[in-house]
């Protein structure tokens, strides 16, 4: 999805955020329970902008009239580099109802997942306050 790239590199959480479904379902590289709902989603996706250095996209797989997406990225998490793959499913209205991001190597989800893990509980209020 081409909207998302340009939003994400960017670094227009806001697009990035116009472009999700009420009912979107996060599924992270990191955590094993889906996140689902808007406002964690965005959340989220805010905290790993900060998270990621030196992101980039290397290219875009499916047809782009069609629904599934897949988004190639390279980025680095303190010093492990780590690439990865967000996997978009977009529903009728074009709105983005399911995003999964898988990363490797190993190191590079483990030094992700602690950055992250950080951040969880500024991103949980963040998303109650959306939400509220």
């Amino acid at each position: 999805m081409h909207a998302f790239r340009t939003a994400v590199e960017a670094g227009d959480i806001d697009a990035v955020e116009a472009l999700l479904a009420e009912d979107v379902v996060f599924t992270s590289p990191v955590v094993f329970k889906p996140y689902p709902g808007k406002a964690i989603t965005a959340a989220i996706l805010r905290a790993v902008s900060q998270v990621f250095q030196d992101f980039r996209y290397l290219r875009e797989i499916g047809d782009p009239a069609g629904s599934d997406h897949a988004l190639v990225f390279t980025a680095r998490v303190g010093d492990r580099e780590l690439t990865g793959c967000d996997f978009i499913h977009v529903n009728e209205d074009g709105l983005i109802d399911d995003l999964t991001v898988m990363v490797r190597p190993l190191s590079g989800a483990h030094a992700l997942a602690e950055a992250m893990g950080a951040r969880f509980g500024d991103i949980v209020k963040e998303a109650e306050a959306h939400s509220a």
